[in-house]
């Protein structure tokens, strides 16, 4: 994206591309109008997208819990929350809005256009959340046709964070066993790091009162720490708990 001022591409074009089309075109051309460009655009009574982004934050909200409660039965409520929040967070729903270009629909003040304002997250994203909001009100408060466009981004966010580990914690799993014994000391200790400051690689020994029990290595001490508790739990025959 040059710094050029562009035009938005067709409303046309993006309901094509989110395989919906909207019975009133008003609520569409509300939820890609930045504030900038109302700002710029005074005397003609325009509406910027806050208000549909504040609905859209709470139909994600509903439409991903409603998800994650029945696909993950087995999941705490923490659990829950962490994956949740994983998958709503402003990188992530940048992400969404980039899969379908939103920021080249977007009406945007000359300023943030010129700065680069249709490829920044924090502008894409609230975008996201507004398009949310004007299809919910656009299909009379129907959250299934929402989750019929929104859950396959999520999905695939799911399946590319579970792929990293993001949100499985190891090591709460194996302290949890530790404590059904008493007495029983689990520490975590850094034996060797590698690399220079900006590309470091720690390797972390889980001991239980002096034993070692598991290895592990990542790119942060709190990555390796959790890599020494995974094969800690295989130790303890826990495989079922690292396939959670």
């Amino acid at each position: 994206m040059t710094n050029e001022k562009m035009r938005p591409l067709s409303k046309e074009l993006l309901q094509e591309r989110i395989g919906y089309s909207f019975i009133n075109p008003e609520l569409l051309n509300e939820a890609l109008t930045h504030s900038s460009y109302v700002n710029e655009h005074k005397g003609e009574e325009l509406s910027c997208n806050e208000r549909l982004e504040f609905l859209g934050d709470s139909v994600l909200s509903i439409v991903v819990s409603r998800y994650l409660f029945f696909e993950y039965s087995s999941r705490q409520e923490g659990d829950l929350t962490k994956i949740r929040a994983a998958v709503v967070c402003e990188k992530a729903l940048a992400k969404y809005a980039k899969e379908i270009s939103l920021g080249d629909f977007l009406l945007l003040g000359h300023g943030e256009d010129k700065n680069n304002g249709r490829a920044r997250a924090s502008i894409t994203s609230d975008a996201f959340e507004a398009l949310l909001g004007a299809m919910y009100i656009d299909t009379g408060y129907d959250a299934a046709r929402i989750a019929e466009f929104l859950m396959p981004f999520v999905i695939k966010e799911i399946d590319y964070i579970r792929k990293g580990e993001a949100f499985t914690d190891y090591k709460t799993a194996l302290q949890q066993i530790i404590q059904q014994a008493s007495g029983e000391r689990l520490v975590y200790t850094v034996v060797s790091e590698m690399g220079p400051d900006h590309d470091k690689i720690f390797t972390v020994e889980a001991r239980l009162n002096s034993n070692v029990i598991g290895v592990g290595s990542g790119p942060s001490k709190r990555a390796a720490e959790q890599a020494a508790a995974r094969e800690a739990l295989k130790l303890f025959g826990q495989e079922e708990t690292l396939e959670a």
